[in-house]
């Protein structure tokens, strides 16, 4: 099994790549937004936990998050591996994620870092905003976002650095090029 966490500030292109990722490794998507959503909707224990936080305008607690990573996890024991979106996002998750796969013998095997410039950043999500008709996609509120990117999700980097598993990708160029660096990266993991 190979898990991959594919991360990178907002606009760097981590949608766009996951799917090329998903489509070409056979990987199984992860998204904690998603699992959110399909639990609360299932009514699962910890979907009705995870409710009341969101009810109460509060973040869900990460004991139940991973312990919905895991219930995903083990409802697709035949994978390939997965590719985690959206989490971690703290180094608290990543420690938390670490322990649960190791526990289920399936560690992370690669953390790949799309590295853009904030001007491009803020250039991409600007017309994204356009293009989209997205009201909150102003300059000032993007360069908000990505500053807080930079606090709290970027030393969940140092904490994969530490542990040999972060690579970076230049998130600047064609889609295409971009898949190619990012393919070489993973299949040099793999081998």
């Amino acid at each position: 099994m190979f898990n991959l966490v594919l991360f990178g500030p907002p606009g760097s292109g981590k949608g766009t790549q996951s799917e090329n990722i998903i489509s070409q490794f056979g990987l199984l998507h992860i998204s904690t937004g998603d699992i959110l959503r399909a639990e609360v909707a299932a009514e699962t224990p910890l979907g009705v936990e995870a409710k009341k936080n969101m009810d109460n305008g509060e973040l869900v607690p990460d004991e139940v998050v991973i312990g919905m990573i895991s219930s995903k996890l083990d409802a697709h024991p035949e994978a390939k591996g997965f590719i985690f979106d959206g989490f971690p996002r703290t180094v608290a998750q990543a420690e938390a994620l670490d322990k649960l796969l190791e526990f289920k013998n399936n560690p992370i095997n690669l953390v790949i870092s799309l590295e853009v410039k904030e001007e491009e950043l803020i250039k991409r999500l600007v017309q994204r905003g356009i293009d989209s008709g997205r009201s909150d996609d102003t300059e000032e509120v993007i360069t908000n976002r990505i500053k807080q990117y930079h606090e709290k999700t970027a030393p969940v980097a140092d904490f994969y650095k530490e542990h040999g598993k972060l690579v970076s990708v230049e998130g600047i160029g064609s889609i295409g090029d971009i898949f190619e660096a990012i393919s070489a990266k993973i299949e040099h993991s793999l081998a």
